[in-house]
């Protein structure tokens, strides 16, 4: 009789080792894509701040994929993360936009027309970063580097004409 309990135990253990790596594995796919989707969230953010085209994902199911594949992913995701948000802190005319800062107002600046680091108007600011005005308001409520990069898109079709006095003091214009 003792025997047979034995036995059963060992029944028993097997199939929860069993079930246990099925766990495991749903386990491994709920953290693996909750990081996925953290550093597509991450990558996207920073593509967004500097008006660039988001990442596109490879379309495959996460659900779908194994683990290694699903690891591979999330290693891929991080290094796209972490490019974005170098690139981003180094935009192209990081020096000329502290000059102009420096002659221009404060990052949290609200007096009115004129907001932020770089005094940008609302049309300035509805016109150029768009979606930063209609997700945090006047570009006071921004980050020095989302005033910059929105800067930075109008540079790309006005020139630094929009801070003439200032511009001229850094020797931009």
């Amino acid at each position: 009789m003792v025997i047979a309990v034995g036995c059963v135990l060992v029944s028993a253990g097997a199939r929860r080792a069993s079930a246990s790596g099925h766990a495991v594995s749903r386990t491994a796919l709920t953290y693996l894509s909750d990081q996925i989707g953290q550093y597509e969230r991450a990558t996207w953010r920073w593509q967004s701040v500097m008006g660039v085209p988001r990442t596109h994902t490879a379309g495959r199911v996460l659900a779908e994929m194994s683990v290694p594949d699903l690891r591979q992913a999330v290693r891929l995701w991080l290094r796209r993360a972490l490019a974005a948000r170098l690139q981003a802190t180094h935009p192209p005319h990081l020096r000329e936009w502290l000059c102009i800062h420096h002659y221009e107002g404060s990052w949290t600046d609200a007096g009115a027309p004129y907001y932020g680091g770089l005094q940008m108007n609302l049309g300035f600011q509805q016109t150029y970063g768009g979606w930063l005005y209609a997700r945090k308001g006047t570009a006071d409520h921004w980050t020095p580097l989302e005033q910059i990069w929105t800067a930075e898109k109008a540079l790309r079709s006005r020139g630094f004409w929009p801070w003439p006095n200032t511009a001229r003091f850094c020797g931009l214009i």
